[in-house]
């Protein structure tokens, strides 16, 4: 077997390896396996290249190598699940970094003989990578609440968006007409990474889950784009399917908001609204029960839904959660959870969450499924979870939630709502389900609370 027939079926094999990652991991009981696969794939597409390509200066290389697992390792044992979130958008934001940065320095290796098509090729992938980045850095920051994660709104702020993504493009379509006008490059550059910056900041938290997966589309794309310059079908290959794969899970969770792309992208969704009074001067009020009055109630049940939201990831109740599940069932009582698209912050992240504290997989009810149950359950407990319950999505044509697909939490006999106030959710959006007459809400932390509920019904 020569050196170049080796290299072609290692590309092949890796190729194989990513095709049966994405299908590990559109399943939860087999996403484990999915992710190995994924990861064997990315080592033999490393030394295949290692392989392809002549290497002048491996000090450089072992180095790089050892500062990425001195970074990485550490990530990667360390890093709490709540924190994966943050982890993808900056894992976006470093890989989109890298493919636009190889895209600009094969522009100048190539300068000023450029063909038509690669030009037009590298530019399109270093727009794409560079918007990338700076969005995916401002995800992170909301996601770690290191800035408000209420969409910034200001009048005209999609024209003001367009018009900088348009002179990107037109100073990128000037430099396929002549790729000598070297002068151009940086301002593209520089338009591209304030369009990132323009659109991530006018997303609210509500809709991260889905920007995550679009930014993971852009970085894809980008990918694939630099694979045809530097004539590597594996980077074609990976490329485009991490970018399809990315934009179709953004397209279906869309549909489970029963938005459009546009919307989420340019809608502002999360930006404070205006509340609608009940009368002259009258304010709500609810009443606050205790983890006991909670346990009295469950006592008697034999089907309990729980729903989990952001508010049990920040709160890293999933391991308690698990605990009442186990009380309830040595009690003979049914637990089962209701898992809506896109509860949490990234997709999925409730399905990670639980499967780490040992959840059983068939336990996890999709929405449609879980509708079904609603009904029948005596108690619906809500651990952190907000607008993916709200009926206001059903009832109130103003509301921002109108016309989304929500848990039909309000249909069980007694709704358990812990949270730690009264407070919106990501869409900024008051929840009609604190005042109903059957809804009980147990206000603090998600996990001190759900343990007292299990120290209350083993007493």
């Amino acid at each position: 077997m020569t050196h170049e027939v080796l290299i072609q079926y290692l590309y092949v094999l890796a190729a194989v390896l990513f095709i049966l990652s994405l299908k590990g991991m559109s399943e939860v009981k087999t996403a484990r396996w999915g992710n190995w696969a994924g990861s064997a794939g990315m080592l033999v597409a490393i030394i295949a290249t290692l392989l392809a390509y002549h290497v002048e200066r491996y000090d450089l290389l072992i180095g790089a190598v050892i500062v990425g697992a001195i970074i990485g390792v550490p990530i990667a044992l360390k890093l709490p699940m709540t924190a994966v979130p943050q982890r993808t958008a900056m894992s976006h934001a470093f890989g989109s970094l890298a493919v636009a940065l190889v895209g600009t320095a094969k522009y100048y290796q190539l300068y000023p003989d450029i063909d038509t098509f690669t030009m037009a090729v590298l530019a399109s992938e270093m727009i794409l990578g560079y918007l990338t980045f700076t969005g995916s850095c401002i995800a992170f920051a909301k996601l770690q609440e290191l800035i408000s994660g209420k969409p910034l709104i200001y009048p005209g702020r999609n024209f003001v968006s367009i018009l900088v993504l348009g002179i990107a493009v037109v100073l990128g379509l000037a430099l396929v007409v002549d790729p000598s006008q070297s002068v151009l490059l940086p301002f593209m550059i520089g338009f591209a990474l304030l369009f990132g910056f323009l659109l991530v900041m006018g997303i609210g938290g509500a809709d991260m889950p889905t920007v995550i997966a679009i930014l993971n589309s852009y970085a894809g794309l980008s990918a694939a784009a630099l694979g045809f310059v530097l004539n590597n079908k594996l980077l074609i290959v990976a490329g485009t399917l991490d970018g399809s794969s990315g934009f179709i899970l953004a397209m279906l969770m869309c549909k489970a908001m029963n938005r459009s792309f546009i919307n989420v992208l340019f809608g502002g969704v999360g930006a404070p609204v205006a509340k609608a009074g009940t009368g002259a001067g009258e304010a709500r009020t609810v009443v606050a029960y205790s983890p006991e009055d909670v346990a009295a109630i469950l006592d008697g049940a034999r089907l309990v839904m729980i729903v989990p939201g952001y508010g049990m990831a920040a709160a890293q109740a999933q391991h308690a959660v698990k605990e009442l599940e186990d009380v309830l069932e040595a009690r003979g009582i049914t637990v089962k959870y209701a898992i809506h698209p896109v509860a949490g912050r990234m997709p999925g992240h409730m399905n990670v969450l639980l499967a780490e504290a040992q959840v059983s997989y068939d336990k996890l009810l999709e929405m449609d499924e879980a509708n079904l149950l609603f009904p029948e359950c005596e108690v619906a407990i809500v651990v952190g979870a907000n607008d993916i319950t709200n009926p206001a999505a059903r009832t109130k044509p103003d509301s921002p939630l109108y016309g989304m697909p929500i848990l039909d939490v309000e249909k069980a006999r007694t709704v358990v709502f812990i949270k730690r106030s009264l407070a919106a959710g990501f869409a900024g959006v008051e929840n009609e389900l604190f005042y109903l007459p059957h809804t009980m809400m147990v206000f603090g932390d998600a996990k001190k609370v759900v343990t007292e509920i299990v120290n209350a019904l083993k007493k």
